[in-house]
């Protein structure tokens, strides 16, 4: 299994965009088979943290490769390029 952990931070202003990109990357569990396990939360706590997060679950790295290049995946992190400061990953055995 593949733990894939992604966070971003978005530019200012852009809060309406980034809860709209949250909403569409939700609406891809159960769309795009690969995906086992996924959740995504906003950050609460503001300040310097990043602004919100993905953890999902999958069963190899092949399946991971299949769901970044999904059409739809790619759909939705087209939107969140636009509205992004930094992004910062890592994908790991469980």
């Amino acid at each position: 299994m593949i733990r894939h952990i992604v966070m971003w931070k978005f530019k200012s202003g852009t809060e309406k965009e980034m809860m709209e990109f949250i909403e569409k990357l939700r609406g891809l569990y159960g769309v795009i088979p690969q995906i086992k396990e996924q959740e995504v939360g906003v950050d609460c706590a503001g300040g310097e943290n990043y602004s919100a997060v993905l953890v999902s679950l999958f069963d190899s790295m092949e399946d991971l490769q299949a769901y970044k290049a999904d059409p739809r995946h790619v759909a939705v992190s087209k939107l969140c390029k636009a509205i992004r400061e930094d992004r910062v990953a890592v994908d790991y055995q469980v």
